[in-house]
């Protein structure tokens, strides 16, 4: 047997036990703790610095994505549609790609930037610069998105797609 082959077979066979796990039980797994302040800081992909605490006072979701994730990209006109409606409220939608290359995300952005609204855009990070920081630990399964209240707390986490619920339970929390 090749190495090639071995390698192979240990990566097949980790990625079938990975893909045997409920999206549930995965993330069991990997989860932060409900009701903890969660951490995220870094630079957006404007290079603007961003740290999570400063929307302290507003509700906040966190979608973590990548464009090689057709589910992420589907969502992302409607992730545009609640900012506009949610506007003039004290809620902040957050996107951080873990696309491999930044290039990957910053053409992705151009391309929003140039078609999108600017009141249908959100703030974006990369979890390869060098000050990103957050304590979401392993997401799971994209996209995965987790709600903060007003406090910076964890409330909710939803992996996969995003149900319609989790909009109200914004709602609540506002």
């Amino acid at each position: 047997m090749s190495l090639l082959h071995v390698r192979f077979t240990t990566h097949l066979k980790a990625w079938l036990i990975a893909a045997a796990l409920s999206p549930l039980a995965l993330a069991a797994q990997t989860a932060p703790a409900p009701n903890t302040p969660q951490q995220l800081r870094g630079s957006t992909l404007e290079g603007k610095a961003f740290d999570l605490q400063s929307l302290r006072g507003k509700v906040v979701m966190v979608v973590f994505w990548s464009t090689d994730c057709a589910v992420c990209r589907d969502k992302m006109p409607e992730l545009r549609a609640n900012v506009k409606g949610w506007m003039g409220q004290p809620f902040e939608l957050i996107s951080v790609s873990t696309d491999r290359q930044r290039s990957n995300a910053v053409s992705y952005q151009q391309l929003v930037n140039a078609t999108v609204p600017a009141n249908q855009r959100f703030t974006t990070l990369w979890t390869g610069e060098p000050l990103y920081r957050d304590s979401f630990g392993p997401t799971g399964h994209l996209p995965a998105a987790f709600l903060l209240d007003k406090g910076g707390q964890l409330v909710e986490q939803y992996h996969g797609r995003i149900p319609p619920e989790a909009w109200d339970r914004i709602a609540d929390l506002l």
